[in-house]
């Protein structure tokens, strides 16, 4: 449930025909879908976006939260690419990784073994942003999105960010201080589409 820029996270439990909220917690701003939560070792982890990231007010900022089996916060990583927007999320084993975006795109890996202290382990920035992350294997992600440019506009005070054709990118992540784009492949030109964009 979204609210204020707030999320709230209901836990039911459902025995047979018996229906019960459980815990209720809440975390600042709004998730993305579905792949932005799961369930992980008795913890719930969830990526959510706090603010606007476009117009004049662009205050946005990223989190990723770590609650207990009672929906309560035990551990976080604040403030994550100030001024972006979370693209894509996913959740392998231990890992977290977030794809931020608004000109350039980091690849955020983020270790949360010890649910009281996740910390970033590194970032890849490179064009483009991914949309949807795929697990392949244990150490690379496939991310589908789209190529971009950012170029500055006669009378624009601020670079204004293109789309081009769609872009697949593996990353390897095997090394998670230093995930690296291994192959890329651009598909078309700008307009270029696919539900696998957004479904």
């Amino acid at each position: 449930a979204r609210q204020n820029n707030e999320t709230t996270i209901y836990k039911i439990s459902i025995d047979k025909t018996a229906v019960k909220m459980t815990a209720q917690g809440k975390v600042p701003g709004s998730v993305l879908n579905q792949f932005s939560m799961d369930e992980h070792d008795g913890h719930v982890r969830i990526a959510t976006t706090e603010g606007s990231a476009w117009g004049t007010t662009a205050n946005s900022k990223n989190h990723l939260f770590i609650l207990d089996e009672n929906l309560k916060q035990v551990g976080a990583v604040n403030d994550l690419a100030k001024g972006e927007r979370i693209y894509s999320a996913r959740f392998m084993g231990d890992k977290a990784y977030l794809v931020t975006f608004k000109e350039t795109d980091p690849l955020f890996v983020i270790d949360t073994k010890n649910p009281t202290a996740p910390k970033v382990l590194g970032e890849l920035k490179i064009p483009g942003f991914s949309n949807y992350l795929h697990p392949i294997g244990e150490n690379h992600l496939l991310g589908i999105g789209y190529d971009t440019e950012v170029k500055m506009e006669e009378g624009s005070k601020e670079p204004v960010v293109y789309t081009k054709g769609m872009k697949l990118s593996l990353f390897d992540v095997t090394d998670c201080n230093n995930p690296k784009e291994q192959q890329a492949v651009v598909i078309g030109g700008r307009g270029t589409n696919s539900p696998v964009q957004y479904d």
